[in-house]
């Protein structure tokens, strides 16, 4: 007897342009972030080497000025991280496909946020229970 399972929609492969102009789009803000990160970095160590004895005021605003800097680099890392995995993706087949539920990413979101790993259904389903 044969199985009544419903057969599996075959998702056809993302246009080669498109995936030539998004690899393009994700190195360029690799290399903006790295670059950034790069300044940030000396901006970071320019802050400590320009230690010299100051007031309360200067103190507490060097001390921002580092929590900022560390933030910022944070956050870079974080989405240098997503970008890196978007152009992995990209190299073996799996980029434009939720990571979720399989469907294809539109590509509207993917020129918005051209490293999203998640169709917005899924994404915003996280968001919900991440609250």
């Amino acid at each position: 007897m044969a199985a009544t399972g419903k057969k599996k929609k075959k998702i056809p492969p993302i246009d080669q342009e498109f995936l030539e102009k998004m690899e393009t789009s994700l190195t360029t803000l690799r290399n903006e972030i790295v670059d950034n990160l790069i300044a940030s970095s000396e901006d970071f160590k320019e802050i400590m080497e320009g230690e010299e004895p100051k007031d309360v005021a200067d103190i507490a605003s060097d001390d921002i000025d580092r929590k900022m800097i560390e933030a910022i680099g944070v956050q870079e890392l974080k989405r240098l991280k997503l970008i890196e995995s978007a152009i992995t993706r990209i190299k073996q087949g799996k980029y434009g496909h939720c990571i979720k539920c399989g469907k294809r990413i539109p590509q509207d979101r993917l020129i918005a946020i051209p490293y999203a790993l998640m169709c917005i259904e899924c994404k915003s389903e996280e968001e919900r229970r991440n609250r």
